[in-house]
């Protein structure tokens, strides 16, 4: 594709803010539903009472489940999304979703004022979890092929956008706690958040058609093809007689076969319709396999890094307990869990917008991704509690604090750096499937992930 250079300006950058707003909506289901861990915990770990005598509560392992069933969708939506998306239209697919997670999130906070019994409780939110994360693969998929169409930067400031999704979450639960509302009214306006912050993400969704410049390069491609076809007609002019009167617009017709040759000759027809053939077959998108097999080192570092995230965070590291008891521990997992990770991870992925090293090519890049591995047995020799197998020996919260920013700065800064780096490894044509897959390695790592995180809790 030519490079466009009469793009019209990006005014006021709202459309970056836009996809900005798009990123930060596509992960608001899963950080808030992770955020808050101890609303649930609470609800589901309620004393029995047995012909009046109390047990010791139901242990559901709410992290575990939440994160599995959180992601196994994504993986499973994701994949059909990359198959689907050619009869569903991107409209219908991205504010499709976007109401029905407004939806699933009114729900969850009219919940907090129904009383349940647990198990049913448990059901009810994992459903609601499966669903809600179905709808928001549906949209990650979607989003990340919109925002493919766009010059890089815009990737960039999409993923940003994730990133702060988590804080986001982490801040509205630091505020509910720090209210010293009661249970249900704090509960209550924590979950009211999400959806405030999804019906703004819809608004600015049906906001970016309206503008110039998202215009020009959602709306560019066949506008482009049907110039190329009228440069070639007129190319093919040129090379019999050096002139030919008229323009055509669209493919190449019937009737423009007859004109080419009225105007050029059947010689320089011939030629025009070669170069035609040629440059069709060049426009013609490669196959996933082929894409693939050009990016298959960006996929699997997208999936290894959310791999090792997923098999610790938040499994093991919101179990982990603070050395200084008292009104700290209240705050403590919000604050160097939840709210640490999530603003690190934001800044890792920002940072790629600065530096990018290693660069695509180097052997160094899948290396640093594998040696992140490393952090699970630093975060499982942390101060995790109830503890079974292993001996804390990080027990200091300091300890934790820095294991945790190396963690998540690495771990939001190789996921951007990857999924940028795909992209670009293929022709401009081939990007949205790159996008794509790339969103389905994602799904995948976080999925293995989840599925890990059962046997490392377990263990220590």
């Amino acid at each position: 594709m030519k490079p466009r250079t009469n793009a019209p300006r990006d005014r006021g950058c709202l459309v970056g803010i836009i996809f900005f707003i798009l990123g930060l909506g596509t992960l608001l289901p899963w950080n808030f539903f992770m955020t808050a861990s101890r609303y649930f915990e609470r609800r589901l770990n309620g004393t029995e009472i047995l012909n009046g005598t109390a047990r010791e509560p139901k242990k559901y392992h709410f992290n575990n489940w939440m994160t599995l069933l959180s992601q196994l969708p994504l993986l499973v939506f994701t994949l059909l999304n990359s198959i689907l998306y050619q009869w569903i239209s991107e409209k219908v697919r991205i504010a499709g979703s976007l109401v029905l997670i407004l939806l699933l999130f009114v729900f969850t906070a009219v919940l907090v004022k129904v009383p349940m019994e647990e198990d049913r409780f448990f059901s009810v939110t994992m459903a609601t979890i499966w669903f809600i994360n179905s709808f928001g693969a549906v949209l990650q998929g979607s989003c990340f092929g919109l925002v493919g169409l766009l010059p890089q930067k815009y990737s960039s400031i999409f993923m940003s956008g994730q990133g702060l999704a988590g804080t986001f979450a982490a801040l509205a639960m630091l505020l509910a706690i720090a209210s010293e509302a009661d249970f249900e009214p704090a509960a209550l306006g924590y979950f009211i958040t999400p959806c405030v912050g999804t019906l703004v993400t819809l608004l600015s969704y049906l906001l970016l058609p309206r503008l110039e410049f998202a215009q020009f390069f959602l709306n560019g491609r066949s506008k482009y093809e049907e110039e190329t076809t009228d440069e070639l007609l007129q190319d093919g002019g040129k090379m019999e007689n050096g002139k030919m009167n008229g323009h055509a617009n669209g493919s190449l017709t019937a009737a423009k076969k007859t004109y080419a040759e009225m105007a050029c000759g059947p010689e320089g027809t011939a030629q025009a319709s070669q170069r035609l053939q040629v440059v069709q077959q060049e426009q013609a998108k490669a196959s996933v396999l082929q894409v693939f097999r050009k990016i298959w080192v960006m996929a699997f570092c997208v999936t290894f890094v959310f791999t090792v995230t997923l098999s610790v965070f938040p499994a093991v590291t919101a179990d982990v307990k603070t050395a200084f008891p008292g009104k700290w521990e209240n705050y403590f997992t919000s604050v160097c869990c939840f709210l640490m990770f999530n603003i690190c991870d934001w800044l890792g992925r920002t940072a790629t917008s600065v530096v990018r090293w290693p660069r695509k090519e180097s052997c160094l890049f899948p290396a640093l991704v594998v040696s992140r591995a490393v952090f699970i047995p630093l975060l499982m020799l942390c101060n995790v509690q109830p503890r079974h197998y292993l001996s804390a020996f990080f027990t200091h919260d300091a300890a934790f604090v820095v294991i945790m920013v190396l963690f998540s700065l690495s771990s939001g800064y190789f996921v951007c750096l990857s999924m940028s780096y795909a992209p670009q490894m293929v022709e401009p044509k081939d990007a949205e499937t790159a996008g794509a897959l790339m969103t389905f390695f994602l799904a995948l790592g976080l999925s293995i992930g989840a599925a890990l995180s059962f046997g490392l809790r377990a263990r220590v």
